[in-house]
């Protein structure tokens, strides 16, 4: 006989998706070891096994097309809504193909960050579905208004998707979520790092008396930045992984190089963020995120043109301390006076809650818990 299980349908758009859904896996296995937690995403295997203690039966592929990037910083808008459209316009197909890999397994609940199509599955399947996010796709499309005659079709059928959705989990940092029918605000799902910052600092051989900059600007990268150029190499310590850029010749004794083949039982990148005084990085959930849940300040430059990007700086000022540094600043290496002003503004007035991953494993333990086993699949319309 199958044994309940819940899918999760992530999307592979950067990390931030996984990042939060792999502390929501974690804790529903630790306290529903019954359970088979079945993963629908793109996002790589070695990214998702330096942080997932779960066991998870891992369907890979795409979930979702989210935004086309050259790198951290640059969008491609037209390719963005091609990419989309032609998902979208195969969903049919997809979800029949979806029932087929879900077969099986005894499907109580499906998770969605945020995949239109998880919604879709689970209507197929009368399954109960759950949102967890902090916004939506068509939120995000809707804003390339004039890249395509066919984009006002594209929102309309994705926020159809959405309108499937049993229980939208609004996570902050929102957009989008007036699509849901039933949402429930809950806290930031941050990873949260168990060490000290003197203890990861110790273990990574830091000079105790310098303050630390990490670089994060994710899975893209940011190659055609040269540290070498850096100012502020006379008064701080930078960290950065080899997906950032690789070593140079310029200031070994100020860079510190930590290759993604570090990162394990040891040292987690959330280590990172908690041994760092600042974070420079570009404003995305997981990042802040975790800057929040370490106490650590954010140094941010803008984004391109992406719409959560405007949402999160109105909103970051209440949240953790932060500070603007434009591209051109950043890529000229003048950081100097960008960290000094950084260090010189008072913290965050308000503690804010990261324990949104126990709200959501609360919630779906609930339709889990009251969910039968369903009696039957219909097919994919």
């Amino acid at each position: 006989m199958p044994v309940p299980a819940v899918a999760f349908y992530i999307s592979g758009h950067g990390f931030g998706h996984a990042s939060r859904q792999v502390e929501v896996l974690n804790s529903l296995a630790s306290v529903r070891p019954d359970l088979t937690l079945v993963l629908r995403t793109s996002v790589a295997p070695t990214l998702l096994t330096r942080t997932l203690r779960a066991r998870v039966t891992l369907l890979e592929g795409p979930c979702d097309t989210g935004v086309i990037q050259r790198d951290s910083l640059t969008h491609d808008d037209e390719a963005t809504v091609r990419a989309a459209m032609a998902f979208q316009a195969g969903v049919p197909q997809r979800r029949q193909h979806e029932l087929t890999r879900l077969a099986p397994y005894e499907v109580r609940a499906i998770v969605g960050d945020i995949p239109p199509l998880a919604f879709d599955v689970a209507a197929d399947l009368g399954t109960p579905s759950l949102a967890i996010a902090n916004f939506t796709w068509d939120w995000i499309y809707e804003w390339y208004a004039g890249s395509d005659p066919g984009l006002p079709g594209l929102v309309d059928r994705i926020r159809d998707s959405y309108g499937r959705a049993g229980l939208a989990l609004e996570l902050p940092l929102s957009g989008g979520f007036e699509v849901f029918p039933t949402r429930r605000s809950i806290p930031f799902i941050a990873r949260h790092s168990t060490k000290t910052r003197e203890e990861i600092r110790r273990h990574l051989a830091l000079d105790p008396g310098r303050p630390v900059a990490l670089l994060s600007f994710g899975g893209y990268g940011l190659p055609r930045l040269d540290v070498s150029r850096l100012n502020c190499l006379g008064n701080w310590t930078i960290l950065l992984t080899d997906r950032i850029t690789g070593p140079g010749a310029g200031a070994p004794n100020q860079v510190r190089y930590i290759p993604e083949t570090a990162f394990g039982q040891d040292l987690r990148y959330e280590d990172l963020v908690a041994a760092s005084d600042v974070v420079v990085s570009k404003p995305g959930y997981g990042i802040v995120s975790e800057c929040v849940a370490q106490g650590t300040a954010l140094l941010f430059t803008s984004r391109g043109h992406f719409r959560e990007y405007h949402s999160m700086v109105e909103r970051m000022p209440s949240l953790l301390r932060c500070r603007f540094i434009s591209q051109d600043d950043l890529f000229a290496g003048r950081w100097n006076d960008a960290l000094a002003g950084l260090m010189g503004q008072p913290p965050a007035p308000d503690q804010v809650a990261t324990d949104g991953a126990r709200h959501a494993v609360e919630a779906i333990q609930a339709v889990v818990d009251t969910y039968g086993a369903p009696t039957s699949r219909s097919s994919a319309s």
